[in-house]
């Protein structure tokens, strides 16, 4: 007698098979059901505890085929070691995900005034900007900002985010972002005159920043008189620099402009 299984399904209504994946503190995925993305930061008996770039927090059940890894189904399963194990973080606070590849540059950009702000974002932000293929360029001042806009021609898929030093109302510079400024181009500024400024003067071990009378060079005046070498200001930039770890070295008025323009640049179409 032939031996028949009890499975009477066709082949081709049967699902195919999925990949299990170990569900490994710090892998991000997405939750099929509800799009929700975020990183693994425990794994418990049948269940599984998501976060999100914004540290938002979501529990969802270990179902087959549940969720989707780099756009592909699988099935997501307890780790051989479950120990709840938070992961790393990058330099700007987001949840680290490791080994991570480069994402494509997308046709967005976020131009900063300068070179000294565009080492700060990368050494800060760089690990958030590659996974979201941001690319960061720097304008060497604000003044050719409305031709740089034109040229760009921002639209839905490409978005064109500013970061301004010293923006304040009134100013030359708040005149130029305000003319710029549509519904695919948004320029934010820090109230600081220089990205120098931004750092926290804790984290450079001195009492604050000093005044610096009208007229004379900012950077120059900051070196003086806190008995900097001031014949090389980029000398300067680069051992405070060195002394930035990650977002905790910089003042919030910076960082939440950034975390906004990364928001604008990579907000779905």
């Amino acid at each position: 007698m032939r031996q028949y299984s009890p499975d009477l399904t066709p082949p081709w209504k049967k699902p195919k098979p999925v990949p299990e994946v170990p569900a490994d503190p710090g892998l991000v995925v997405e939750e099929a059901g509800t799009g929700f993305c975020g990183a693994v930061i425990r794994c418990e008996a049948g269940t599984v505890t998501l976060e999100d770039r914004f540290g938002k927090h979501r529990v969802f059940p270990l179902e087959p085929r549940g969720f989707l890894l780099e756009g592909k189904v699988v099935t997501l399963v307890r780790p051989s070691s479950s120990a709840p194990v938070r992961p790393t973080r990058t330099a700007s606070g987001s949840v680290a995900v490791p080994q991570a590849r480069a994402r494509v540059a997308r046709a967005g950009r976020i131009y900063v005034e300068g070179r000294h702000d565009a080492e700060l974002v990368e050494k800060v932000w760089g690990d958030d900007l590659r996974i979201e293929g941001v690319v960061v360029e720097y304008l060497e001042g604000v003044d050719d900002l409305p031709s740089i806009v034109a040229d760009f021609a921002p639209g839905p898929d490409a978005r064109l985010g500013v970061l301004v030093d010293h923006l304040v109302p009134g100013t030359k510079e708040w005149r130029i972002a305000e003319s710029v400024t549509s519904e695919h181009a948004l320029v934010v500024g820090h109230p600081y005159i220089d990205i120098w400024e931004a750092v926290k003067p804790s984290s450079l071990g001195i009492p604050g920043w000093p005044r610096v009378p009208h007229g004379q060079d900012w950077k120059t005046g900051v070196c003086r008189a806190l008995g900097w070498p001031s014949e090389n200001t980029g000398a300067v930039w680069q051992a405070i620099l060195a002394r930035v770890g990650s977002y905790k070295d910089l003042e919030p008025e910076l960082l939440g402009r950034v975390e906004e323009l990364i928001d604008f640049v990579t907000a779905p179409a």
